[in-house]
């Protein structure tokens, strides 16, 4: 028999939060337009000063969009001491990105190393070296690090920073209709703790939690009072301008490869997990085939090739020349060499996995990748893409994903997933206008 767990109402929801929340009341300061870095866009601008004045904000900002120019910039605004918290490999490219505002991001291991007051940058493995009482501000950049629930570092990231006055939570991919990512950005910045959440938004059933249809918008609005997302300038009332990219097409090779259970003649799904494991591991060679093939069509052209499995990596380097392999064995230091060279195009093939190199590198100099094979993740493909397609990108940017003809129920699960996703960041950003222009 299938249980619901029934929220209270909304409104009760709201007054017991407002009444109960024991986070810090800290709020920003009011900053002008003009104490904005002049090399920001005035639709950026805005961002920035809203998420100053919010002081524990959330910018969902589509990937291109700067965010690492605006986090870097609300930094600077709150002032003292503010340390940003980033994947390794994006580390070096927030302090080169930053230089262009003039602002000297520093590099940081420990503690010991925060000098005085600043603005100072470390990644998420080193972030427990940090004593979060010495903190004026802390951003997290690309976020959706906290989207695991029981995952010991979000647990520790929240529990970490939790006093800190003043918080930034940065990333492309939210899904406002997903609760281990939305109660996880909220109880980070202070804004409700994952318990009050589900109570009230969000019913549990055998399939798990999901967002009741009548507190969409009621969640939404509530959001909107401490995060802003945006997929283009338009949805902040400017020209797209160089934002309309050039296109992207997507190229499916689904293999016509014939893995069948030993008791069957023929295969006629993927079955479970152990299933899906072992049709990617006979279809490997099949795979690794096609991709091979398309680089050595288009030999002068940088290329990105994303996969899964230790196995495709390692057959993906032997059988592409000249191909670097980026994974997860090599020390941190490596990877971020690796994923550096390729943006600044001193390698021209690179295989990696999305969980390594899918969040927050600009990689605008390449316009083809290929996936040789899929997971469910329709935020680590999302990720992946823009890599490459994104603000800056001047050609159409081909996308091969390549499969085996059983794993097209994969690729079909991703585009429920996207079109789902566009469906509720719509309706997020068309309340989040109406927030702003009431405000």
């Amino acid at each position: 028999m299938t249980t619901t767990m029934e929220a209270p109402t909304i409104t009760a929801y709201q007054r017991f939060m407002d009444a109960k929340s024991s986070a810090p009341k800290a709020t920003g300061r009011t900053v002008e337009m003009s104490e904005i870095n002049p090399i920001l866009h005035d639709w950026q601008k805005e961002i920035v000063k809203w998420a100053v004045e919010t002081s524990r904000a959330a910018i969902w900002a589509d990937t291109g969009l700067g965010k690492t120019f605006m986090a870097a910039e609300w930094s600077r605004l709150i002032g003292g001491t503010a340390l940003t918290i980033a994947p390794l490999a994006v580390t070096q490219q927030t302090i080169r990105e930053s230089a262009k505002l003039g602002i000297t991001m520093t590099y940081v291991r420990d503690q010991s190393e925060l000098t005085g007051t600043g603005q100072y940058i470390t990644n998420y493995e080193m972030s427990e070296r940090f004593n979060a009482d010495a903190l004026d501000a802390v951003v997290l950049d690309e976020s959706s690090i906290l989207k695991n629930s029981t995952g010991a570092t979000r647990n520790q990231l929240i529990a970490q920073f939790q006093n800190v006055p003043h918080r930034l939570a940065c990333t492309a991919t939210p899904a406002p209709n997903d609760p281990e990512e939305l109660t996880s950005q909220a109880e980070f910045l202070g804004r409700s703790t994952r318990v009050n959440m589900l109570a009230a938004y969000f019913v549990h059933d055998a399939d798990g939690w999901r967002l009741k249809g009548h507190a969409r918008l009621p969640m939404i609005t509530w959001m909107a009072t401490w995060a802003l997302a945006i997929r283009t300038p338009s949805d902040m009332g400017y020209a797209d301008g160089d934002y309309i990219l050039p296109g992207l097409e997507i190229v499916p090779h689904l293999l016509d490869v014939n893995s069948a259970p030993d008791d069957q003649l023929f295969a006629t799904d993927l079955g479970g997990v152990s299933g899906r494991a072992a049709i990617r591991k006979e279809t490997l060679a099949a795979r690794v085939g096609r991709a091979a093939e398309l680089v050595a069509s288009e030999p002068s052209e940088p290329w990105l090739i994303w996969c899964g499995l230790n196995d495709e990596a390692i057959a993906l380097a032997k059988a592409i020349p000249g191909a670097v392999n980026v994974h997860g064995s090599m020390s941190p230091e490596e990877k971020a060499a690796a994923l550096l060279g390729f943006a600044d195009g001193d390698i021209q093939i690179l295989i990696t996995k999305p969980g390594i190199a899918a969040q927050g590198l600009n990689y605008q100099h390449c316009a083809r990748m290929a996936f040789v094979g899929l997971s469910d993740s329709y935020e680590q493909y999302y990720q992946a893409i823009r890599r490459c397609y994104r603000y800056g990108q001047k050609r159409v940017v081909v996308a091969n994903v390549i499969l085996s003809n059983l794993e097209g129920q994969i690729a079909r699960n991703i585009a429920s997933k996207e079109t789902q996703s566009k469906t509720i960041t719509a309706a997020l950003v068309d309340e989040m206008k109406k927030v702003r222009n009431h405000s």
